[in-house]
């Protein structure tokens, strides 16, 4: 078995820190002990976009991505939307965008070149909580789940007065799709209280922290 290589560390703001990890030709990021995504399985973060983009309707104007990861919702989400919509990517970690330049460059190909799409390095929660009405759909793949398990802060995503806002940054029949790997019902509970229509999907995947069902939670602003 070829050995597991530290390529690069990268400091969260406000605390911790993500490994970059190659074995061979394969990828990973990893939290402390935990994979948070990996080149050899990103099944799940292909689904986080394309079942939000279906959601969207035909025409979707602005969508916004939160977590730049390794690429794969971001490429997921080019090819599910129109030429005519923007993109913004909300990446909070300085290195990981970084690395998509760099040693995973050949996993993003041109999507960060694409006309579509913005990057910002920035905090997620401040550009949704400086929104008011403009998306049609916020993807969230920034933890393992509806807590902050990579950073503190993002607790403020997940709570009763974090979804207000997610709720009102998006458009009428807007959609908030958020990728998680493991069920929680408080959460549908706060998602429903917000004004929110849920659909909890559960899906099974193979390889790295996906070897496990996750779950996709699509609340749909009401038109």
């Amino acid at each position: 078995m070829m050995p597991i290589e530290l390529v690069d560390t990268a400091e969260i703001p406000g605390g911790g820190q993500l490994r970059l990890m190659q074995r061979g030709p394969d990828f990973s990021i990893q939290f402390g002990e935990d994979e948070l995504m990996g080149s050899q399985a990103f099944d799940s973060e292909e689904a986080l976009a394309i079942l939000a983009c279906r959601r969207m309707g035909a025409q979707p104007d602005r969508v916004l991505i939160g977590g730049l990861g390794m690429g794969f919702t971001l490429g997921a989400a080019l090819s599910a939307l129109p030429e005519t919509t923007s993109v913004i990517v909300a990446e909070l970690v300085p290195k990981v965008v970084a690395w998509a330049h760099g040693p995973l460059a050949h996993l993003f190909g041109g999507y960060l070149t694409d006309p579509r799409v913005s990057l910002e390095i920035r905090d997620v929660h401040d550009v949704i909580e400086g929104a008011a009405g403009i998306f049609d759909g916020i993807l969230l793949d920034v933890d393992n789940g509806p807590d902050g398990f990579i950073h503190v802060a993002n607790d403020r995503l997940y709570c009763n007065w974090g979804l207000r806002a997610a709720y009102a940054a998006l458009r009428p029949a807007g959609v908030l799709a958020i990728w998680s790997a493991y069920g929680d019902d408080a959460f549908v509970d706060r998602l429903e209280n917000a004004g929110f229509v849920v659909d909890e999907v559960r899906l099974a995947a193979t390889g790295g922290k996906k070897r496990t069902p996750y779950t996709i939670w699509l609340a749909s602003r009401p038109d």
